[in-house]
């Protein structure tokens, strides 16, 4: 986290939030996103697969969504969060859709658990950045 927090330290146009909040964020981004690929890649492994379509796909969007997040976090908005604020409620949202499925599977599925254990945590944090934008 050092790097990414220096690098938000010379950075001017912040989206509201300080340096150590948006460096954590990134990075748990980072591994939210890395978890749920490697995820969608480990149940598309399993002997059965194709009934764990509905969680690859959720872990899919969840890949997708977290990354566009942290993407957007790390160019910032300015003054206007409105667009990081929906950013972040979208990526609660894919969070939380994938942890539902993924919680299922934990018990059998070491990346499963793995996954469901990268997703609530990066749920939380999307709750903490949305509570902090909106004071």
């Amino acid at each position: 986290m050092p790097r990414t927090r220096e690098l938000f330290d010379t950075v001017t146009a912040k989206a509201g939030l300080g340096s150590d909040v948006l460096a954590n964020a990134v990075d748990i981004l980072q591994e939210c996103e890395e978890a749920v690929t490697a995820c969608a890649m480990g149940m598309l492994g399993e002997q059965d697969a194709l009934t764990m379509a509905p969680a690859i796909s959720r872990d899919l969007d969840c890949a997708d969504v977290a990354g566009t997040t942290r993407r957007v976090l790390t160019r910032g908005s300015g003054p206007d969060n409105s667009l990081i604020s929906a950013q972040f409620d979208a990526c609660l949202l894919a969070c939380e859709r994938s942890n539902a499925l993924c919680t299922r599977h934990a018990a059998r599925h070491a990346h499963c658990q793995m996954c469901a254990a990268a997703t609530r945590h990066c749920a939380d944090m999307c709750q903490r950045v949305l509570e902090a934008l909106h004071r």
